[in-house]
């Protein structure tokens, strides 16, 4: 299957990139953002077009997608007053207090990426590599010297393609009493650095 890579997608995709967000993520949390149509419409309100990589298909159909995030923005951001919107305020209080369990820190020099998924049609054809080529070159490009994600100790395929594509572990975290909400026990840390490579 032939693809390309291209930069943010259209007003009218939006739709798309949330469910192909939620198809990936929505098992982790599911618990928390659930249920599904109150969680693509928090998506679809939430998700910024200008911190996406999108993998297409010939015809422009989107087929993968790497997020990442810096100090200016996210593929997936979105604040209390935008939880309060699609959830009401007790439902906002109670979920922003429980995401901010697994909010990340940034760090200036390294880019954090903010999720990749991949449509379940269009796995195992290399969208997964060639998405983290883009979000690595995208680091470069913003004067990066690597890049951070973290993978989730249920997912070792995710963690074997980023150790073949250069990234090593750098610290595992627990989610503790989360791991009932999120359906993980652990976080592994992982980087990529430019000058390594």
């Amino acid at each position: 299957m032939e693809f390309c890579i291209t930069t943010g997608f259209d007003a009218d995709e939006r739709d798309t990139v949330a469910a192909l967000y939620w198809q990936a993520f929505g098992y982790k949390l599911g618990r928390v953002l659930g249920p599904d149509a109150k969680a693509l419409q928090f998506l679809r309100r939430v998700i910024d077009p200008d911190y996406a990589l999108v993998a297409r298909g010939s015809d422009g159909q989107i087929l993968g997608i790497a997020g990442y995030k810096t100090s200016s923005g996210a593929l997936v951001g979105g604040d209390y007053g935008d939880l309060q919107r699609v959830y009401g305020a007790w439902g906002a209080l109670w979920r922003g207090l429980v995401l901010s369990v697994i909010e990340r820190d940034l760090d200036p020099d390294i880019l954090l990426m903010d999720g990749i998924c991949v449509h379940a049609d269009a796995r195992g054809l290399g969208l997964g590599t060639a998405l983290l080529s883009a979000i690595k070159a995208k680091a470069l490009e913003l004067e990066k010297s690597g890049v951070r994600l973290d993978v989730i100790n249920t997912n070792p395929r995710a963690r074997a393609l980023y150790a073949r594509q250069g990234f090593t572990p750098q610290k595992e975290e627990s989610t503790g009493p989360f791991r009932y909400v999120f359906r993980f026990d652990t976080a592994i840390e992982m980087v990529w650095r430019a000058q390594a490579n």
